[in-house]
């Protein structure tokens, strides 16, 4: 029996916490805010998995490696989606209700994908229904301890590399380390570093940024998923994928379809073309947000498939059944992250990542449409039946952990500032001579201390360590892909299908950027 921490509370860390208590470990889970705050909450989409007779494991992976734009690794593929349809049946036992038809489970398709197989529950509050079951589940196991409003400072690393525990920002405001034999990080993306999301306020990069700064490798964070459509009033709620599927269509301010000229799918064209061709629009209308027309689909189908997103319109004082709705693009999802293997092993033994925080190369350069639950569940799965597992041979142990070096005089990083730098010039369009601007810009702020004793400050220090990797990143991949797109180098490479990694191993304003192993050309 092993003493294991879960840093996380969203559909990844929960299963993770869940399974290895099962399995008989002792399980610390500890999340930011109360367990049932997570990226997994506000998700709407659903699950994607080869559950039906008309459709196939081949198939479904076809679909993913399509999207990932050739960088997506083929065993990580495979992995996802032959083994997603036993983790969408462990969900159901642990209390998922997914939606049902005549037929039984009901499906529905969205952008991206060849068929209808992507499951829903609640309609489109998918997210929240499998949070709440997997937090009672969490709930009833007597080996789990939840420590909740505990915030992920760093990760704590012996004299061989290993990670053996965390330190941590505790509700009573004071650091504490806590060991364990081994770490599953879990805390999602960093939706925070750009002035429109659809993530909550936690998402921060806490795992990532903590992950780099122990000498983890982390690898395709030039790679950030911007949803096209979340409706453009204060907090950009998300307005689901799934309601194109349905048959909304898009419309600048004339009225007229400008998809049909953009991609042979139109409105269900994968997700970075869909936001591109919306930012498009909308730079030739002055800034002002599409509109996604929903009207045809009817009443009773909006407020009985869409609950979550009808309420969100009336908050905001629309009727979407009556009128289309204004929408724009809006950070989504990172497909970056912290690398792993298969089995949710990150370059540091004793340290797994699952969930948005990891880059298991199944989503390549950019993620098919609801894969992302699937993920989460299928990695934390595997990484709890790796527990007590040889690490393997490619494991190393950073060479160099010291801190970034800054001019003292530097001032203090402001968020607001840093979040509409990303939005300008590393954000759904970008050029080298927005990002070498973003970079100097970035470089002339300082990161609060790790001593902080406020979560804010500490969530700024991490927005920055992450913001100069992406950025970093960014300059480096001269070529478009997939959700990365560059005005200066618009056209795809061949030669460039594979991954690029940062590991923390020299003290560097601007970290080196080292080839990782690459990923198989899908």
């Amino acid at each position: 029996m092993a003493s294991i921490l879960v840093v996380g509370s969203g559909l990844g860390g929960l299963l993770a916490a869940v399974r290895a208590a099962d399995a008989g470990h002792r399980v610390v889970l500890v999340t930011k805010s109360v367990l049932p705050e997570s990226n997994t909450r506000y998700a709407q989409g659903g699950i994607a998995a080869a559950l039906f007779r008309d459709d196939s494991v081949d198939a479904h992976m076809l679909d993913t490696l399509r999207a990932g734009a050739g960088l997506c690794d083929l065993a990580a593929v495979r992995v996802l989606c032959a083994e997603g349809p036993a983790r969408v049946r462990d969900l159901i036992r642990f209390g998922v209700d997914f939606d049902r038809d005549e037929s039984g489970v009901a499906r529905g398709l969205e952008a991206a994908h060849s068929r209808s197989r992507v499951v829903h529950a609640g309609g489109d509050a998918t997210g929240a229904v499998i949070e709440a079951a997997l937090v009672a589940t969490v709930r009833r196991r007597a080996a789990i301890e939840v420590r909740e409003h505990t915030m992920l400072v760093d990760l704590n690393v012996d004299a061989t590399g290993a990670v053996r525990g965390v330190r941590v920002l505790g509700p009573n405001g004071a650091q504490l380390a806590l060991s364990a034999d081994a770490v599953i990080l879990a805390t999602g993306g960093a939706g925070a570093l750009y002035t429109h999301t659809t993530n909550p306020s936690v998402a921060t990069g806490d795992g990532v940024a903590a992950a780099w700064r122990a000498g983890a490798s982390v690898t395709d964070l030039e790679f950030y998923q911007f949803h096209p459509t979340a409706l453009a009033v204060p907090g950009t709620p998300l307005v689901s994928e799934a309601v194109r599927g349905e048959g909304a269509v898009l419309r600048n301010h004339s009225g007229g379809r400008f998809m049909l000229a953009e991609h042979p799918d139109a409105e269900l064209a994968p997700r970075d073309v869909v936001a591109r061709a919306i930012a498009r629009q909308m730079k030739l209308q002055g800034g002002a947000p599409v509109l996604l027309d929903a009207t045809a689909l009817g009443r009773t189908l909006l407020e009985t498939r869409f609950p979550t997103i009808t309420a969100a319109c009336r908050v905001a004082g629309l009727d979407w059944a009556v009128d289309p709705i204004p929408v724009a693009p809006a950070a989504h999802y990172w497909m970056g992250g912290v690398a792993t293997d298969a089995w949710a092993r990150t370059s540091l033994p004793g340290l797994y990542a699952v969930g948005e925080t990891a880059r298991t190369g199944a989503h390549g350069a950019n993620r098919l449409a609801s894969n992302s639950l699937l993920e989460a569940a299928v990695f934390a799965d595997r990484a709890v039946r790796a527990l007590g597992q040889p690490w393997p041979a490619s494991a190393s142990a950073p060479s160099d952990t010291a801190t970034r070096s800054t001019h003292l005089s530097s001032p203090r990083v402001e968020r607001r500032e840093l979040q509409q730098l990303l939005w300008d010039f590393a954000g759904v369009h970008r050029s080298g001579v927005g990002l070498v601007h973003a970079a100097g810009a970035l470089d002339e702020w300082a990161a609060p201390p790790a001593t902080s004793r406020s979560v804010a400050a500490l969530e700024d220090r991490n927005l920055l360590d992450l913001a100069r990797l992406l950025v970093s990143a960014a300059l480096a991949r001269e070529e478009s892909r997939g959700a990365h797109y560059r005005s200066d180098f618009a056209d795809t490479r061949p030669e460039l299908a594979h991954s690029r990694s940062h590991s923390r191993h020299r003290a560097t304003r601007h970290p080196e950027l080292v080839p990782a192993k690459e990923a198989i050309a899908c």
